[in-house]
């Protein structure tokens, strides 16, 4: 099977060393060969060859939606947790806590080659803190009232709208789209952090200060989180393909909900320099 993408290929490979030691021929596991083996419901199986172990389960699209549900419902619930439990006077240090574990773990999962579901949902839940502190900043905080509602639509409506341009071959993860891609996303957040360096120093570039720059900013952040998806459905499509194990349902998901929740922050922070200060 060939990909790509060497990630994906490599995993495949795996998957395909899984399902084949799914398989042993009599004599496996030190036994004699030649000797009938119980089964599990007590019988010997045919011509002596012991119960093989259960076969690696391949991931299917159908388990990327369970699970991406899944971690969508872990957010919100956290979130809504987030934003009832976490009392105001906590709330700046509490949304900048989140973020920062949120970051890390997020690198962890990203260059981790093991799929981790345990991993994978605490992330969620640390995002779901961070998503409802920075919701209940710009709409209680800042006076936005009704914003976390439209930018929730906003957001959710991209997502389809990529989901239907991906499956209508629109919008293709070609290798030249995927390298453009991850070479804007790389400088988007090359200049996020050089913008955070600066204002923690007092410096304001106007990148995040509301004015007409930063709304082109905010912009070109929206696109760039939009096109993410087209990358998500495409490491999807190909680990179905290469029959990669059920267990990386969980990191497809997890692209998926990064993707998603950068899209969000963005769109409320738009909206939010539309509304200006009233």
């Amino acid at each position: 099977m060939k990909t790509s993408n060497p990630v994906l290929a490599r995993l495949g490979q795996a998957a395909e060393r899984e399902r084949a030691a799914g398989y042993a021929p009599a004599g496996a596991y030190g036994q004699p060969s030649g000797q009938a083996y119980p089964t599990a419901a007590g019988y010997p199986t045919q011509a002596g060859y012991p119960a093989a172990p259960p076969t690696v389960q391949p991931m299917t699209v159908d388990d990327v939606v369970v699970k991406t549900v899944t971690l969508l419902g872990i957010t919100g619930l956290s979130a809504a947790a987030a934003w009832i439990l976490v009392p105001d006077a906590m709330l700046f240090g509490a949304w900048i806590g989140a973020a920062v574990v949120g970051l890390v773990l997020g690198l962890v999962i990203s260059f981790s080659r093991v799929a981790n579901p345990a991993l994978v949902i605490t992330y969620a839940v640390v995002e779901g803190v961070f998503v409802g502190l920075a919701s209940k900043v710009f709409q209680e905080i800042a006076g936005h009232q009704g914003i976390v509602l439209q930018a929730v639509v906003a957001t959710f409506g991209v997502f389809f709208l990529m989901a239907a341009l991906y499956k209508m071959k629109v919008i293709r993860a070609t290798p030249r789209f995927t390298r453009g891609l991850i070479a804007a996303m790389a400088g988007v957040f090359a200049v996020m952090l050089i913008n955070l360096v600066l204002a923690l120093f007092g410096v304001d570039t106007g990148l995040r200060s509301g004015g007409g720059l930063a709304i082109v900013f905010s912009l070109v952040c929206i696109v760039i989180a939009s096109l993410s998806f087209v990358l998500s459905f495409h490491e999807v499509e190909e680990g179905v393909r290469l029959g990669l194990p059920q267990r990386y349902s969980w990191t497809a998901a997890f692209g998926i909900l990064v993707s998603l929740i950068w899209l969000y922050i963005e769109i409320l922070r738009l909206l939010s320099f539309l509304q200006g200060d009233d």
